[in-house]
């Protein structure tokens, strides 16, 4: 697939590519995103160019993975990631991250929304998965803000830096954006009406 380009009232999200190397570079400098994310840490210039040219454009292009950077229009100044990794043919796992100096705005927000309703109408999805790692407490508050079901604490279940860790975990369904879904849903307990 051809990277998407998605906007927001207040954002651009579009694939990144070389030209956005430094800035990811620069933002990945943030302790809070080494700590809670996946990154390499230390954040080398070598992870950021692996990134931007190669993992992203991977991802697209065999549709493993859709990774979106998340800039301001007016200038294409880097606000911070959001990338869906397909974990079955009909659910994806969400994350995200936001540069320092733009936390607190309800851009995360924004283009989390935006992307979950992309996946669920042009991907066919059924389920968006958030997992962040227990304490980390901005990204569940993003989950929560969204419409995410937080579902639960997943022991032992995310690898960072070499240590297994706990992990909240949460889902978006389509329904939770007034989408229809492309199977029935069954649900263990009644829904409130």
């Amino acid at each position: 697939m051809e990277p998407v380009t998605l906007t927001t009232d207040r954002l651009l999200m579009r694939a990144v590519g070389p030209q956005d190397a430094d800035a990811v570079y620069e933002a990945a400098q943030d302790p809070d995103i080494q700590r809670w994310t996946t990154i390499p840490s230390p954040y080398l210039h070598e992870h950021a160019r692996s990134f931007t040219d190669q993992l992203v454009p991977e991802g697209w292009r065999n549709g493993s993975m859709f990774t979106w950077g998340l800039f301001l229009p007016e200038g294409e100044e880097l606000v911070g990631m959001l990338g869906l990794t397909m974990r079955s043919m009909s659910e994806a796992e969400i994350g995200f991250w936001a540069a320092k100096e733009h936390r607190g705005n309800g851009y995360i927000a924004e283009a989390v929304l935006t992307a979950s309703r992309w996946a669920f109408v042009h991907l066919s999805i059924d389920r968006v998965e958030w997992r962040a790692q227990a304490g980390n407490t901005p990204s569940r508050a993003v989950a929560e803000h969204t419409g995410f079901t937080i579902e639960g604490t997943l022991r032992s279940a995310l690898l960072h830096q070499g240590v297994r860790r706990d992990c909240w975990v949460g889902s978006l369904l389509p329904s939770d954006l007034g989408l229809p879904s492309t199977a029935p849903y069954l649900p263990s307990r009644p829904q409130p009406t």
